[in-house]
């Protein structure tokens, strides 16, 4: 017996309720799917933002002939990334030793 000619019959369609539908289950784990990439493109795109963007001005200097002015962006995007790079390695230092937590936790009391 197929499944729509049990839906005809009344205990078919008691059965098929009990049972559950599963068409809808797969088209939500498609949307669940959709909403975590779309999240993942959103954070790559905050924290890779200012970097992508100076390498665009960058490689748009050097290719209109502007050599002086790419090396001079070139020259402080890497230093705008050294400093971010020792801001995120201090703030996990902090973290793993959990002194930034617990000064934060007796601030509260």
């Amino acid at each position: 017996m197929n499944k729509k000619m049990l839906k005809n019959t009344k205990v078919g369609r008691v059965v098929c309720r009990l049972l559950g539908e599963e068409t809808g289950a797969t088209m939500m784990e498609y949307v669940i799917l959709a909403v975590m990439i779309a999240a993942a493109v959103t954070a790559a795109a905050i924290y890779f933002g200012n970097t992508a963007k100076n390498q665009m001005d960058i490689a748009g200097s050097a290719m209109t002939g502007k050599v002086d002015d790419s090396t001079t962006k070139a020259g402080k995007s890497q230093e705008n990334q050294e400093k971010e790079a020792i801001k995120a390695h201090t703030a996990a230092q902090k973290f793993s030793t959990g002194t930034e937590l617990t000064r934060e936790a007796g601030a509260t009391k």
